[in-house]
């Protein structure tokens, strides 16, 4: 049986969230001893807590809403580039990958992965990076960050940029324990109609030698 591996956050109650946004909150509303039956638990969180996708109506008002994306985006064949050498990626720090006919990057950058910490810093994702991956055929960006932007961003310059050149973005990603390399990737929404963003369940399996994870 061919092995899948977890790069998304478990989703905690004491895990970190976007500062004044919504943390996530799990608890059983009802248990078995009170409902002779089953166990009954309830969720509360922002839509951007963990690893998420964000759609284009998150920073475009007429943007689309996660029902209404295409869900190839977020399945198929895509690369993880080691970009941890580095605090400013940008399409120079890109061009020495080679990634022919691979529509999927997945950035594992030099942010320790944590998921009960949000970063005050983090790399600086260069927005003149969106032209770049355009031309080479990408349509999602995935990061191991809680933003493509500097959490202190008003202007959202990177999602923007990506969002100009159609493609699409994915974040909160595990992937400390992940080697560079060709992966099959699994990372889809839910259906939440009218949405800005959803929690995705983010999974790999290796299509390469040079991409065997640590176990």
């Amino acid at each position: 049986m061919t092995k899948w591996f977890d790069i998304s956050q478990p989703l905690t109650n004491d895990m970190a969230h976007w500062p004044e946004d919504t943390p996530f909150s799990f608890s059983l509303t009802y248990t078995k001893e009170q409902t002779g039956s089953v166990n009954i638990g309830q969720m509360t969180t922002s839509l951007h807590t963990g690893t998420h996708i964000d759609a284009p109506f998150h920073y475009d008002s007429n943007g689309k809403t996660v029902d209404q994306l295409d869900l190839g985006h977020y399945i198929g064949k895509a690369f993880v580039a080691d970009v941890s050498h580095t605090e400013k990626i940008t399409a120079e720090v890109l061009q020495r990958f080679n990634w022919d006919n691979v529509a999927r990057i997945l950035l594992r950058t030099a942010l320790p992965n944590n998921p009960k910490y949000f970063p005050k810093q983090m790399p600086f994702l260069d927005p003149n990076l969106a032209p770049f991956l355009k031309e080479r055929g990408v349509t999602l960006l995935g990061v191991d960050m809680p933003s493509v932007d500097p959490p202190d961003s008003k202007t959202l310059d990177t999602h923007h940029a990506l969002y100009k050149h159609e493609i699409h973005i994915l974040e909160n990603l595990m992937l400390d324990h992940v080697n560079e390399g060709f992966y099959e990737l699994i990372a889809l929404p839910l259906a939440i109609k009218g949405a800005d963003g959803s929690p995705v369940r983010a999974v790999l399996r290796s299509i390469s030698k040079g991409g065997i994870l640590n176990e």
